[in-house]
């Protein structure tokens, strides 16, 4: 069986270090926002080209605290794909704002710089792109239209650690931008992590004073807050994983190398452009007959995943908050996405066996 993801297999290259880590953080009898914490930070500042990143407890809070630090109108609007994973929506609504819907581009599903400009009204305050599965957004296009009309931009780059356009990275484009390191991730803890990156020190010291119950200085609270640190055998872990992120990143770019020329054309496969530096934390090929050819890949021992099966708009938690926006393009996709086997612990082999039988489909 080629299973689509396997998390012990996929942390085994990291098992020896891992240990050691828990060793290290046990004697230190330090487990929340201490040196680990602290030097995780600054290293992954490092990699994202930014001055600050603050530790969080999860990519959801991530996006709800870089939102709140921002203390913007209540109802304000927040421009936000119409495909994304419901975290996104669901940060703008418990930060007491109103998610606005612009439509993806079909080829390369993330945020159509053209939808957002036409989602814009005199109430909207920010715009939040997603990069999703592993490609950065245009983002050169997206800040343009940020600067034209005096918004403000959140990115969720919950899954695309290390993916670039014309070689800076994600996490280094917004205002302020937010990151999940939930284990499937390419850069994954051992848990729920995250972390929100920004070249702003009065947004950072923000960020740090309400991931702590709204707190800079012990005991004193100057802010309704969150309890919502990243702790310190998780940062200490995601460090050890960082030095290996590139690494992780090229071998799955050679897995989705092999899809891109191996697989048939009828197989919609995700575009490529050379402005565009894609780490593949999804590979998703799109088809008419999705859910046959899943069926079809389980009966020949190959795993496959639906990133994702139902559109925001047609979610029932988002019942009164969207549905009454039409997003055909976001609910085309999710008829016909489809997520392909490409975690770290898949060989070439593995990849090879699953076009074969795609093929024969």
């Amino acid at each position: 069986m080629i299973e689509y993801e396997n998390l012990g297999k996929l942390n085994q290259p990291f098992e020896d270090a891992y240990k050691a880590v828990f060793e290290r953080v046990q004697k230190s009898g330090w487990f929340v926002l201490g040196k680990e914490v602290k030097y995780f930070e600054e290293e992954f500042a490092k990699y994202c080209g930014v001055s600050e990143c603050i530790g969080v407890a999860n990519g959801l809070d991530a996006l709800v605290i870089a939102l709140r630090v921002l203390e913007l109108e209540q109802g304000s609007e927040v421009i936000v794909p119409s495909n994304t994973y419901i975290a996104t929506i669901l940060a703008i609504v418990q930060a007491g704002l109103k998610p606005v819907l612009a439509e993806p581009d079909i080829n390369t599903y993330n945020i159509d710089p053209n939808t957002i400009r036409k989602a814009i009204t005199s109430k909207t305050k920010a715009i939040m792109p997603v990069h999703l599965y592993g490609k950065c957004c245009d983002m050169e296009a997206i800040m343009s239209i940020a600067k034209e009309y005096n918004l403000f931009l959140i990115e969720d780059a919950a899954q695309a650690h290390g993916a670039k356009q014309n070689g800076k990275s994600v996490g280094s484009f917004g205002h302020l931008s937010a990151f999940s390191f939930y284990p499937t991730k390419n850069l994954g803890a051992l848990g729920d992590a995250g972390a929100v990156t920004t070249n702003d020190e009065a947004f950072a010291s923000k960020v740090r004073m309400f991931r702590n119950y709204g707190s800079s200085k012990k005991y004193y609270n100057e802010v309704v807050g969150y309890n919502s640190r990243l702790d310190e055998l998780q940062a200490a872990l995601l460090s050890e994983k960082l030095k290996a992120l590139d690494s992780i990143n090229e071998h799955k770019r050679k897995l989705a190398d092999i899809y891109h020329s191996g697989l048939r054309n009828d197989f919609i496969k995700p575009v490529r452009a050379k402005e565009f530096f894609d780490v593949y934390h999804i590979y998703n090929i799109r088809h008419e007959k999705r859910d046959e050819l899943k069926a079809f890949l389980l009966k020949n021992e190959i795993g496959s995943d639906i990133h994702y099966p139902v559109a925001p708009v047609n979610q029932q938690a988002m019942k009164g908050i969207l549905n009454e926006k039409s997003t055909p393009i976001a609910e085309e996709i999710h008829r016909t996405t489809l997520s392909l086997p490409i975690s770290y612990f898949h060989t070439e082999q593995d990849i090879e066996k699953v076009v074969k039988v795609m093929n024969s489909f």
